[in-house]
């Protein structure tokens, strides 16, 4: 979510899945996108619409804090078995939930995803972090994070990534490498 009018392009990936989100912010508290997902262990993707809805924002002087509700609708595609070229109505649901300064940062998130005979799970997840320097407005910004993943019907259903992140004008940039050797790489352009 950006501001109203703004439009967000986000390139998501990590151990489970590849996405992309392109989003535009109507109003403070609500913007709609289209996106698309592949679910490498499941062999299914997933595209449709996505809405998001700020229910609520905390600033006070030094922080801030959201509290977000998403969902999304579409079709699903899997290439998997039994389920081989199957194609099923899909959808999701969630919340996000974050808190902010200018050093300290921690947030959670959670989503139940149907995605009719192809799929259905559950999988949450929780960041902390730290900005070893304070910059001021137009500086590079950076994040040393821990982010912690709980899927329950993985394989792993819990993974541990180190991470940093980079913020600078539009762009915000994140890598790391999880407890199983797996790449997170993830950027967001907002304009």
């Amino acid at each position: 979510m950006s501001y109203p009018g703004g439009t967000s392009v986000m390139i998501m990936n990590d151990g489970e899945q590849n996405s992309a989100h392109v989003d535009y912010t109507f109003t403070p508290k609500f913007s709609v996108g289209s996106f698309a997902e592949y679910w490498r262990d499941e062999e299914f993707g997933m595209g449709g619409v996505q809405f998001n809805f700020l229910a609520k924002r905390w600033n006070n002087p030094d922080s801030q804090a959201n509290f977000y509700l998403k969902s999304g609708i579409g079709v699903a595609y899997s290439d998997q078995g039994n389920f081989d070229h199957e194609t099923e109505p899909a959808g999701f649901a969630g919340l996000a939930i974050d808190w902010e300064d200018r050093r300290f940062f921690t947030s959670y998130e959670n989503r139940y995803t149907q995605a009719g005979d192809i799929d259905d799970f559950y999988m949450q997840s929780a960041r902390v972090g730290v900005a070893p320097y304070i910059g001021e407005y137009g500086d590079l910004h950076t994040w040393v994070m821990v982010q912690v993943d709980h899927k329950p019907e993985a394989e792993d259903p819990v993974t541990v990534t180190p991470l940093v992140r980079f913020f600078k004008g539009v762009h915000l940039v994140e890598g790391g490498m999880n407890n199983n050797g797996e790449l997170l790489f993830n950027w967001t352009i907002q304009y």
